[in-house]
């Protein structure tokens, strides 16, 4: 992984101690390696940082400390950010690598994750539950400068990997269009029971967000 300082520091410090004194981590964390965190993450039903006026840390941020903890094989992160059965299990994967990976690598692995459109709770400041979506989850790593009441490194620009040669272009509109229509079929059968967001709207924002600005301004 490509940070060389303890990637637990990325938590804040009076966050790591409020995660060391919840009973969460002292029954279902300490023991873990990282053979065994997939387990205690497939049991995972929420994403969210921290909640409440004392700024309760969910059990998905004691999992993401823990895994900053262990620091596991890149093998590992990339298994769980893989697997399509347990939505929560991807997205912890994908949170970690975010915080710990190279910028080529968070694009390859991360980028294919806005296919993903299933629902997630989410655990709000007030304690509450929202919902939000893999999609947007992935969204919020790649374009926002926290997740989870997490600071996520500097993120070099898209488009700027790819004039370096790192990274691939991403397909046209053209060809997003066709897969769309390719997965119609295979969406009925992956979201059923589950209700399924509008993504044009928010795939056209980030295809936006996303672009060189130079070419931006050669279409306009």
């Amino acid at each position: 992984m490509a940070n060389s300082r303890d990637p637990q520091n990325l938590v804040e410090k009076i966050v790591r101690y409020k995660i060391s004194q919840t009973l969460y981590w002292k029954n279902q964390c300490l023991g873990l390696t990282a053979a065994t965190l997939v387990n205690r993450a497939m049991e995972l039903d929420h994403v969210g940082g921290t909640f409440g006026c004392n700024r309760k840390p969910t059990s998905f941020l004691c999992l993401v400390l823990k895994m900053l903890e262990i620091q596991p094989d890149k093998d590992i992160v990339v298994e769980f950010i893989k697997n399509d059965n347990y939505e929560y299990v991807r997205v912890l994967g994908a949170l970690y690598l975010r915080l710990t990976g190279t910028d080529a690598d968070i694009y390859s692995y991360l980028e294919p994750l806005y296919n993903d459109y299933r629902r997630l709770r989410l655990k709000l400041p007030d304690g509450k539950f929202g919902s939000t979506h893999v999609d947007e989850f992935i969204d919020e790593l790649l374009t926002k400068d926290y997740s989870c009441d997490i600071a996520l490194p500097c993120l070099t620009k898209r488009w700027i990997l790819v004039s370096l040669g790192a990274l691939e272009p991403r397909k046209s509109v053209f060809e997003d269009v066709v897969d769309q229509i390719d997965d119609i079929v295979l969406d009925d059968d992956y979201y059923q029971g589950k209700s399924r967001p509008s993504r044009s709207r928010r795939d056209l924002k980030r295809r936006r967000d996303h672009s060189n600005p130079a070419e931006e301004e050669e279409e306009g």
